[in-house]
């Protein structure tokens, strides 16, 4: 039962990021959320756990990760925004259901505040170890959208972008913390509930006769219809054709995997977001994402005090990988250099798209804390060499 709480809680507040980002997905609309306790996420959890019920959303907690996936594509196909949380092994648990959400199309979201691993590895320490399996975690051909914030303010704000994006393109979303942002404590500021965009979900209007779930618009994405809504449709993982039924041909195959990927590669250039900064004339250019991104600025910071030309390139998108953009500043910069909370992960797309046109320098780090930037210095001297 409702009460008086308002859904949106306007103003300004001192919140961790996993609240942030709990707040978040509140003002968009969300009104399920399955999930299991795991570290260092169970904050968003307890927080959307104690604001549900306020505002008529329904909170689940599932025996187990693998559920919890498959009750949030089951709650989308019912209509509602929905979305879970998780970290470390629990991610692992999600993919095959990842898999599926992007095979049938199903939009929602999977937090993943990420910690040190692998295995069990470190529950309550940093890490930045899971961004390639964010890519390529479940098996087949999918493209995927992850977006990474690197301040508690970005956690409410990118909720927002992500449930957004999914909505458009009805995909599953995944918003790439880490236990550094999501236990940060910051001001976070939420506009007026007028002032937020939301996306809604875009539905079928033709007549009920005629629906074919998989029948894509101009832009390549199907409208949606609500299970229990009097439609007659079929949703399956199997390669199927514009009504839904399976089909195990490799023509079908083409034309059915072929549009899941085309959708998001074909949109890439609308759904990148980056943050630029003095990279116009720079020898060196840090490219960074999440936490690290702010451990960088005090290494550029002093770089740039000892007259190095130094630039920062920060993804808010991680995948899909802003490619043409690295390809344009490879081409007229020194070296790009990158520091991960782990050995090297989307460094490998980083120097893959650079393509020997300038040096490619890795800062890693094996997680648990965050970079110590004099590692991250020595790189950007080194690289302007």
């Amino acid at each position: 039962m409702k009460s008086n709480t308002p859904a949106v809680l306007t103003g300004a507040h001192y919140w961790d990021g996993d609240f942030a980002c709990a707040e978040g997905a509140i003002a968009v609309g969300c009104r399920f959320f399955a999930g299991y306790p795991i570290t260092p996420s169970t904050e968003v959890a307890e927080r959307i756990a104690l604001r549900f019920p306020l505002i008529g959303g329904v909170f689940v907690q599932m025996e187990d990760e693998l559920g919890s996936m498959a009750a949030i594509l089951g709650a989308a196909w019912a209509g509602t925004k929905s979305m879970t949380v998780t970290s470390g092994p629990g991610f692992s648990l999600m993919q095959e259901n990842i898999g599926l959400g992007a095979m049938t199309e199903t939009p929602c979201i999977v937090v993943n505040v990420q910690r040190g691993g692998p295995s069990t590895g470190l529950p309550t320490l940093t890490g930045q170890q899971d961004m390639m399996q964010a890519r390529w975690g479940s098996h087949g051909d999918y493209e995927i959208i992850a977006l990474s914030p690197s301040s508690p303010q970005e956690c409410f704000d990118l909720t927002i972008t992500c449930f957004n994006l999914s909505e458009k393109y009805r995909v599953p979303v995944l918003l790439m913390m880490d236990e550094c942002v999501g236990h940060m404590t910051e001001k976070v500021v939420v506009p007026a509930l007028g002032k937020i965009k939301v996306q809604h979900r875009r539905w079928y209007r033709g007549a009920k006769e005629k629906y074919r779930p998989y029948v894509p618009a101009k832009d390549g994405v199907p409208p949606m219809v609500k299970t229990g809504d009097d439609y007659r449709f079929h949703i399956t993982g199997l390669t199927h054709d514009q009504r839904g039924y399976p089909v195990i041909n490799p023509a079908c195959q083409k034309q059915c995997v072929g549009r899941l990927v085309r959708k998001i590669k074909d949109n890439a250039d609308k759904i990148i977001i980056l943050k630029e900064e003095e990279t116009e004339d720079a020898d060196v250019i840090v490219v960074s994402y999440g936490i690290s991104y702010r451990v960088a600025t005090k290494a550029i910071a002093d770089a740039r005090k000892k007259g190095v030309k130094v630039g920062s390139l920060r993804l808010i998108t991680v995948w899909p990988f802003p490619e043409k953009r690295i390809v344009e500043l490879a081409k007229k910069t020194k070296c790009l250099v990158m520091p991960e909370i782990n050995q090297g992960q989307v460094y490998l797309a980083l120097e893959r798209c650079a393509k020997g046109m300038c040096k490619t320098k890795l800062v890693p780090h094996y997680g648990g804390w965050v970079h110590d930037p004099n590692d991250i210095l020595k790189a950007i001297i080194e690289g302007a060499r």
